[in-house]
Parts: structure tokens; C-alpha cells; sequence
């Protein structure tokens, strides 16, 4: 045995199985439609009296008053129209225990039906039930809501003399200071200070958020576009005051979410208060129209940004403060602020975060939550200074590399950050970048070339996975992870393949379920990171009990065997002196006459106090901006991120370009205006609220610097989903300076803020 190494023996991920390009193995069901998101399932399908009904939420139509009565009279004599209940009809909810650390949390702050006030255009006063939705929609126009009015306080400079400091939020403090920033901003050589605006964002999903509830007895199954199954049972049986044993969540497959089925918003509850009330199961989807105020948004964000520096370049102080806009009923702070306390190295920094209450529905998490709109700010903001310093956009990021995490003060886990910005001014080919704007052109075209840092940190939760490895030679992956399109589904079974050593299509992976092993939140890019070691541990587990099996097996070519003698490899064990000695996986359950065996573990997020992990990336852009139409076309855009090991370089760069894209999106079109008299939401459709189409989108490259992460796990992967969208709209935003000599500062930079 002189020369073996007898550590516990599964395959190893660099065999190919891990790091394949794999097509999605849920592909098939999707394109066919086989795939069933909340509202496809099909539940019920027996008597009338238990077929499920549809609900329409009857929702305020006003911003700021007091609901004086409703009448339905006219609404229930319509054909199909089973019911219209309120908040006379339904049960008080209680309060949920929010711990975002464990479990979810409510939307919203505020309990449904809590009072008759009215707080913001969209608040659910109740809903109707009709056995077919069309009868729902017509009833539910026909119900006369009598309101006392007030006027609401929409716009952040309204409210802004009632801005306060909130308390921790989901960053940390709302405000930091190291140094002396006032002082070193005040000697600096070279100053900018520059006020920068985000506006309120949608998620748009293309699966719009639904609920079913269903009812047996005491017991409620929820079939929910959530992105946290667990989570979901938590807070709803909590609300509902039932055991969390008698709440099933299932969400097998969800078309998006982008942080807006993060959290259980009020329209969950409805549907389960409403199908217990009527007897009958109740589907309750949220049109497009509502969901402006069914499940949260990306509040507006008004940023001011102080940078001082050396005549060398040197970050002398960095001073970044955010007011972001929160509802009347909650507080939810966007920490827009909080990026420029660790991205650069600076030893004078401060930043704070302020909030103003206005009669909007309730703001919630969205894609790179913090991040996206304050790198929007800081980025441009350096870029600026740049200019004034006669500098390199990419030089003074480099002179100001933070070789650790200054403000934990201790090493990165991993950083690549460098590496990024060489190969994407590589790839951009941004020695063509002209120093001085609006001095390159194509006939009427200008021409710009700019970039900036993309930054998030590398989460990691507990998780919990069981793999079956049965006698027929197939295996079973579960957890009670989620889908949203990410590829999920994918990557667990490249994962455990890889553990196994079987082929991945003798895997299956089941997702989406409370009654599987628990896992977290699909957000905040932890996925791969905390399921994906629950998974590999699983399969280990499995392994051991097939080594301990066989070598317990007098028939077995491996009896007496230690487990640490033994490999695996093509779904068999073997011997490692002697590999011709094996047994499949197959053969020993089946002599043994075990239909399986299972291994089922639940992995903790180690604490890795003594590093920072963050992922970092840089997004470069070239645009054509008309000339006299004010038109911007992203010509190229080129990502290049630092997300540790690439799991499945397919799916991460499918999740590259659709950060991209989004980027686009939030740099040039999206934004979502509210009338400031009636506070009625102006963009409530895809007609108006624009998003980015085929004909807005150039060429997208998508890189990786692949330096897999050991202090995050097994795998080395840290998640992607937000680091591919962060940094996108500063980087177009100073693309078009660069080619037209014009500084837009408030998102999105639509052609009218060009015409000058």
C-alpha cells in the first residue's frame, strides 16, 4: 500500500462531469411545456364543489385615505361569482418571527387587513372568487370601494424633511466612518462631488407571481412562485398560527424572481385565508398590472459621492451618502452607500443611508440589492474624477486596489480583480478608447468606449441534501432548493455525478418541495454555494454505506476491504492497487436485495472569520450614440468576472448575458414613474415599462478568471446571479461620455437627457 493515498476516495471534480459545459438537463421540459410553474398545476380535478376557484384581488386605487365601505352587491349577481370576501369575512393574521437568517420574512410589515387605512395605490382590500378567472376579473370591476382621501406623499424631495437614519438592515450599520474623510477630501489635489439618481425598478419576471392553496383537514399544501420554499412554510404557518408540519410549500420550477418571491407577500395569505373560508381550493394570480405593488421594487435611490485624491491618483477620501425611499407601513433600506467601504483602498471613508417614507407600495430586494444602484453612483463618480485627473478610468482603479478587505481589515478569501481588468480591456479593445469624448464617430454615429468594477459578496447558508443511490443504477438528488432559471437543477447533477462517478443522465434531481431536505433562499447568489456542498456531502454519505456494504459481504470481490482502500469510479467500487478488483454499485445492492441505499446530510456555512469572501468582476462597453437622435446602441459589451470555480461554464454564461442585459435595462430604459398627485403608478404594463428586446442587445462576451475559492467550499464556486448585473450601468453610463461629452447622472439615460 506504500506510495496510496488513503483519504476518502470519490471521484474527483476535475474528472470533466464538474466544469462541462452540460446542456440544462430540465431543457426538454421547458421548451415543451411540461414544466409547471405555480399557476400550471393542476390540482382538484374532481367534483365541482372541490375544483379550484379563481381569485382576483380587489386592490385601493387611491394612495393615502381612509377605506369608508365596499359594496359588492352588483359583483356577486354576476355569473360564476362565488364570493366576495374582505376583511370582515377572514381571520386576523398574527405576526411572524422575521429572521432572515433562518427563515423568510413577510413582504410586508404590516398585517393584511390591519386597519382601513390606505397606505399606497395597490393595497389588497379583498378579493373575488369566481369559478373561472374572466368572471373573477369582470366582478371585481364592478365592486364600488368608497374611500376617504388624502394627499399622498410620493416624491423623495417631498418627504425629504422627514429623512431618517433606519436601523440595521440587511448590510450592517447604516452609517460608517473610518479616518478622517472631511479633512483628507478638503487637502485633496484633485476633488468631485456629484449628486447621482436611481430610479424605482421593477422586477418583471416572466412568470408573474401566483398562489394556490389548497386544504385537507388542518392541513395546507401552498403551490407558490417563491424562491424559498423552507422560508415560505415558515412565515405562512406562522401567520396562519398553524404547526410548521401542517404547511407543504412546493415551487418545482419559477420563472424568474430577481428578489420579488424572496419574502411571502399578502397575496399568499389571501389565497390561503380565501380557500379556507370557501372550502375550496383558490388560485390567486397577480397581473402584470399588480404586480407594481404586490411584491416590493427597487426603490428610488438620491446619491451624492465626495472623492478627494493625490496628484498621483491615490483615494485620499471617499464620502458616499444615499437617501432611498421606503413605504409608510415598513422599513427597507436599499444601502446603496455601503459598497464604497470596501471596494477601494481608502483609509478616510464614510458612508450613511438615509431613508424618506412615501405612500409607495413596500420596496424589497432586487437583483444585487445595495450594490447595483450605489456602484451606479461610486463608478461613475471615479470616472468623473478620471477626467478631471487626465487619467485612466482602468489606471486609477488599478493605482487603488484593495489588497484586502479594508473594512474588515483582513485578506480576501480570493481576488482576481486585476486579472479582469487586463483581459477585458483585452477583449473591448480599449486602446482604441479615445482620451478626450465626442472625438469618435462613424458618420453620424459617436463613438465611446467605458467600464467599471463589478463587486458582491460571496454568500454561503446551511443546506441540506439527500442523494439515493438505487439498485437499477439510477440516482435521486433532493433538496428543498429552487429553480429560477438559473440552472439549479443542472449543476446539482453535474455535482453529483462527479461524486458518484456515474453518467449524469442516470441522475435525477427533485427541487421545490418542503417535505425535502431543507435549504435556503434561492437569492442573494448563495445557491450553488450552500446546496451544492450539502449535495456532494449526500453522496459521500452514500458511498461510505456502499464501502461499509461491501466489504461486509463475504461474495463481494472487495470483502474485508477498508473504506479507505477504496475508490469510486463509473458507478462501482474498486480496489486502488488493484483496479481490476471492483464491484458495480448495481451488483452489490442487488445481491444483497437493497432496492437503495440513501445519504442524507445538512451542511453548515463555515465561519471564515479570517477572510473576506467577495466575488469581483469588470464590465467594459463600446456604444453608438446617433447623433442627433439622442439614440444609444451598446455595441459590445465584454463581462469578466472572478466567481472563483465555474460549474458549468454553459448555464454561468447564460446567466453572464442575462446580467447583461438587465444592465441595459436598468442603464437605458427601466423605470417605474408614479403621478405625484394621485400616486398612481404610471408604467404598470411592458408597453410602457421597457425592457431590453432582441434589437437592444449587441455582442456580449462573457468571461471568467477561474480561481477556485477553498474558503467558501468544497467546490471552490461563489455564486454569479448578481455579479453579472453589478457594474453594467455605470459602465455604459460612461461609455456615453465618452462619446458624447455628456455626464448623465440620473438613471435611465433615455435620449432627451443626450439632445443638447
Amino acid at each position: 500500500m506504500s506510495g496510496v493515498d488513503l483519504k476518502l476516495a470519490v471521484a474527483p471534480l476535475t474528472t470533466g462531469v464538474v466544469g462541462t459545459a452540460l446542456p440544462r438537463v430540465d431543457g426538454r421540459l421547458k421548451v415543451t411545456g411540461a414544466a409547471r410553474y405555480a399557476a400550471d398545476q393542476q390540482v382538484a380535478m374532481g367534483p365541482a364543489a372541490a375544483r379550484v376557484l379563481h381569485g382576483v384581488a380587489l386592490c385601493s386605487t387611491i394612495a393615502r385615505g381612509t377605506l369608508l365601505s365596499i359594496d359588492a352587491q352588483e359583483a356577486l349577481a354576476l355569473p360564476g361569482v362565488v364570493a366576495v370576501l374582505t376583511a370582515q369575512d377572514l381571520p386576523k393574521l398574527k405576526k411572524a418571527v422575521a429572521d432572515f437568517g433562518t427563515t423568510s420574512q413577510p413582504g410586508e410589515a404590516r398585517l393584511l387587513f390591519a386597519d382601513d387605512k390606505i397606505h399606497y395605490v395597490g393595497q389588497y382590500l379583498g378579493v373575488v372568487l369566481a369559478e373561472r378567472r374572466e368572471q373573477a376579473q369582470a366582478a371585481a370591476a364592478r365592486v364600488k370601494l368608497r374611500y376617504l382621501t388624502e394627499p399622498p406623499v410620493i416624491t423623495t424631495e417631498a418627504a425629504m424633511p422627514t429623512a431618517y437614519t433606519p436601523g440595521t438592515g440587511f448590510g450592517g450599520e447604516p452609517s460608517y466612518r473610518r479616518g478622517l474623510p472631511e479633512r483628507e477630501f478638503a487637502d485633496a489635489a484633485f476633488k468631485h462631488k456629484q449628486t447621482y439618481r436611481t430610479p424605482i425598478e421593477h422586477h418583471q419576471p416572466m412568470e408573474p407571481v401566483a398562489s394556490i392553496a389548497v386544504w385537507s383537514g388542518d392541513e395546507l399544501t401552498m403551490y407558490e412562485s417563491t424562491q424559498w420554499v423552507a422560508g415560505a412554510r415558515s412565515v405562512i404557518s406562522q401567520m396562519l398560527d398553524l404547526p410548521v408540519e401542517k404547511v407543504r410549500v412546493i415551487s418545482p420550477f419559477v420563472g424568474g424572481g430577481f428578489g420579488c418571491k424572496g419574502f411571502i407577500w399578502p397575496h399568499s395569505l389571501l389565497a390561503a385565508l380565501a380557500a379556507k373560508k370557501v372550502g375550496r381550493p383558490v388560485k390567486l394570480e397577480i397581473s402584470r398590472q399588480q404586480l407594481v405593488s404586490a411584491c416590493g421594487h427597487r426603490p428610488e435611490t438620491l446619491q451624492t459621492v465626495a472623492l478627494g485624491a493625490s496628484a498621483d491618483g491615490q483615494l485620499r477620501a471617499i464620502m458616499h451618502s444615499s437617501v432611498s425611499q421606503t413605504s409608510t407601513v415598513d422599513e427597507y433600506s436599499e444601502e446603496a452607500a455601503n459598497v464604497s467601504r470596501y471596494l477601494y483602498r481608502c483609509a478616510n471613508v464614510q458612508s450613511v443611508n438615509q431613508l424618506v417614507k412615501v405612500n409607495i407600495a413596500t420596496p424589497t430586494i432586487m437583483r444585487a440589492p445595495g450594490e447595483a444602484p450605489g456602484l451606479f453612483a461610486l463608478e461613475s463618480a471615479l470616472d468623473e474624477l478620471s477626467y478631471q485627473m487626465k487619467l485612466d478610468p482602468v489606471r486609477l482603479r488599478q493605482k487603488n486596489f484593495a489588497e484586502q478587505d479594508p473594512l474588515h481589515q483582513r485578506p480576501w478569501s480570493s481576488n482576481q480583480l486585476r486579472e479582469c481588468y487586463l483581459l477585458g480591456m483585452e477583449k473591448i479593445g480599449w486602446s482604441q478608447r479615445p482620451a478626450k469624448p465626442r472625438t469618435l464617430r462613424d458618420k453620424n454615429w459617436l463613438i465611446g468606449y467605458g467600464m467599471a468594477t463589478a463587486t458582491h459578496i460571496g454568500f454561503r447558508s446551511p443546506g441540506a441534501a439527500k442523494v439515493t443511490v438505487q439498485a437499477d443504477g439510477r440516482v435521486l438528488v433532493q433538496s428543498a432548493t429552487q429553480d429560477m432559471g438559473t440552472g439549479t437543477y443542472t449543476i446539482l447533477t453535474q455535482l453529483a455525478a462527479a461524486e458518484l462517478g456515474v453518467a449524469v443522465e442516470q441522475v435525477t434531481v427533485e427541487l421545490g418541495d418542503t417535505r425535502l431536505p431543507p435549504a435556503p433562499m434561492s437569492g442573494g447568489s448563495m445557491t450553488a454555494a450552500s446546496v451544492g456542498p450539502a449535495v456532494q456531502a449526500a453522496a459521500q454519505h452514500a458511498i461510505s454505506q456502499l464501502k461499509v456494504l461491501a466489504a461486509r459481504d463475504p461474495q463481494s470481490p472487495l470483502h474485508s476491504k477498508r473504506p479507505e482502500e477504496l475508490g469510486v469510479d463509473h458507478g462501482a467500487l474498486f480496489v486502488y492497487t488493484q483496479q481490476q478488483q471492483r464491484e458495480s454499485f448495481t451488483a452489490l445492492l442487488r445481491r444483497l436485495r437493497l432496492p437503495s441505499v440513501v445519504g442524507e446530510t445538512s451542511v453548515d456555512a463555515p465561519e471564515n472569520n479570517a477572510v473576506s469572501i467577495q466575488s469581483f468582476g469588470a464590465h467594459f462597453c463600446k456604444v453608438r450614440v446617433d447623433a442627433e437622435l439622442g439614440l444609444v446602441r451598446v455595441a459590445k459589451h465584454v463581462a469578466v468576472l472572478d466567481v472563483g470555480r465555474v460549474l458549468n461554464p454553459l448555464t454561468a454564461r447564460s446567466q453572464g448575458h442575462s446580467g447583461v442585459v438587465m444592465g441595459i435595462g436598468m442603464a437605458l430604459m427601466e423605470q417605474t414613474r408614479y403621478d405625484a398627485r394621485s400616486g398612481r403608478p404610471l408604467d404598470d404594463n411592458l408597453g410602457s415599462y421597457l425592457i431590453p428586446t432582441q434589437a437592444d442587445v449587441g455582442d456580449i462576451e462573457v468571461a471568467f478568471v477561474q480561481t477556485p475559492d477553498s474558503h467558501i467550499g468544497p467546490h471552490g464556486a461563489r455564486g454569479l446571479g448578481e455579479l453579472v448585473f453589478t457594474g453594467v450601468a455605470p459602465a455604459i453610463a460612461n461609455a456615453i461620455y465618452n462619446a458624447t461629452g455628456i455626464r448623465v447622472r440620473e438613471l435611465p439615460i433615455t435620449p432627451d437627457k443626450l439632445l443638447r
